[in-house]
């Protein structure tokens, strides 16, 4: 790896680490360490899905197919240059007339060097609430190196699961599944019959994706779904990022299954009525698991406090420069997006061109005026700043979270009560429908004794 891709990978690491607050990463023992391999993403957050599957893919370099368009941008196109990115041309932007033939070759010799290949086999970023028709390029691509003879390709499926894609210092669960394995057998079946083995490839790869991410047929079935969860799970159990996905597949594959139930009907209208009064309240689910004493909350305001105090004079002195630059940040991404899905990539773009060219003319004016030594201490200087302002954001709205658990306790205690029976009656509902529709055959992430730890408190 030259030095210039070393530092593109470092920045989009330094990028993707930074706007999210955590990022879990599961099946990684399915990427193999050598060989060829596609990766196959859902493509619901524009090109930040792929600077993180770059950053956690553990395989370098990853080439892309990218809209040709991308390339007009004059910063990015040095960066996806950089990284190997393939420029395709879309036949819709074109009137169908274009030719991708070399893109194609070029992947094909990536490929067959024993390199690895990104790639959104839904075609275009997008914001619905489930995969949408498959473009068959994916399984051109893995079938046509297969037809070549000369390698073995493997093809896998990744699903990106954002909570909150476009907020700052959200989460997102990247969840690698089981290699598809495109060898001899595909090859022949290709050279047979090239249109039945594209499709049945494209197939196979839309059902891999169906079990790494979370699809529902619209957003408010996939809340539902996600508020249904909460109140089964018990508060006692503790389950990994893998595993709550995998909660949520289990209950919108439940849900779909039921939904002329009229237990079923009657829960989710329940469900959302309580979802309602918890949004008109400014109320979080969870805060209603346990009651909440006053003095409780004093202290975790006290503790909060006390966080802030400590990222407080690190942080002060590059809120004059950080703040404006995120405000700016937040209104790119918000004004100036052709769709809701490219929110976060805007917001990234705009702070990676800001933030280098607001240092470089501080170290410069710095530089000329008090020499380069105390240039070299601002840039680093400004730099922790900026993550201490991160961190004094973040304890910020925690405390003021704590500040409105204090007013709520005190100002809401009969409607919380009312709350929480209302939660506990909704409580044994889901966990009786479970109980009643759950497959017998399939094992259960709970047992009866995970359920008697938290009888009234889920």
């Amino acid at each position: 790896m030259n030095h210039g891709a070393r530092l593109v990978l470092a920045l989009i690491r330094v990028i993707t680490s930074t706007f999210f607050r955590r990022i879990d990463v599961v099946g990684e023992q399915h990427v193999p360490a050598d060989g060829p391999v596609i990766f196959a993403g859902n493509h619901p957050n524009a090109l930040m899905d792929g600077w993180l599957l770059t950053a956690k893919c553990g395989r370098w370099p990853l080439h892309f197919l990218a809209n040709a368009k991308l390339w007009e941008y004059r910063m990015l196109g040095p960066m996806l240059d950089a990284t190997g990115a393939v420029p395709v041309y879309r036949r819709e932007e074109h009137d169908g007339k274009v030719d991708n033939q070399g893109a194609f070759e070029r992947l094909y010799d990536v490929i067959e060097s024993g390199n690895c290949v990104g790639v959104f086999p839904e075609g275009i970023s997008h914001v619905e609430s489930q995969l949408t028709k498959l473009k068959t390029g994916t399984a051109r691509i893995a079938l046509a190196v297969a037809g070549r003879g000369k390698t073995t390709v493997r093809i896998i499926p990744c699903g990106l699961n954002y909570i909150h894609r476009h907020r700052f210092r959200s989460q997102v669960l990247i969840e690698f599944g089981e290699p598809i394995v495109v060898g001899e057998e595909w090859a022949e079946k290709y050279r047979q019959d090239e249109q039945e083995s594209v499709r049945e490839l494209t197939e196979l790869l839309a059902n891999a994706l169906l079990g790494v991410t979370l699809n529902a047929p619209d957003w408010s079935t996939l809340r539902f779904v996600q508020t249904a969860r909460r109140l089964y799970k018990p508060k006692t159990a503790e389950l990994s990022p893998g595993e709550y996905v995998e909660l949520n597949r289990r209950f919108v594959d439940g849900y779909l299954q039921a939904t002329d139930d009229p237990e079923m009907q009657a829960f989710r209208w329940g469900v959302e009525d309580y979802q309602a009064r918890l949004d008109m309240l400014g109320i979080k689910d969870h805060q209603l698991r346990q009651p909440m004493s006053v003095g409780r909350a004093f202290r975790k305001l006290t503790l909060r406090l006390l966080t802030m105090l400590v990222f407080l004079p690190l942080a002060i002195p590059g809120a004059l420069l950080h703040l404006p630059v995120g405000w700016i940040a937040a209104a790119v991404g918000e004004h100036f997006s052709y769709e809701r899905d490219d929110v976060a990539t805007l917001k990234v773009l705009s702070t990676t061109l800001l933030l280098p060219v607001i240092y470089v003319t501080i170290a410069v004016i710095v530089g000329v005026n008090y020499g380069w030594l105390l240039s070299l201490l601002a840039v680093i200087g400004l730099t922790l700043s900026f993550f201490a302002s991160v961190r004094l954001i973040e304890a910020e709205v925690s405390l003021v979270n704590s500040m409105m658990s204090i007013v709520r306790l005190v100002r809401l205690g009969s409607e919380l009560d009312d709350l929480r029976a209302t939660r506990q009656q909704l409580v044994d509902s889901v966990r009786q429908l479970a109980e009643r529709l759950s497959d017998p055959d399939t094992a259960r992430m709970f047992t009866s004794a995970d359920f008697r730890l938290s009888p009234r408190s889920s």
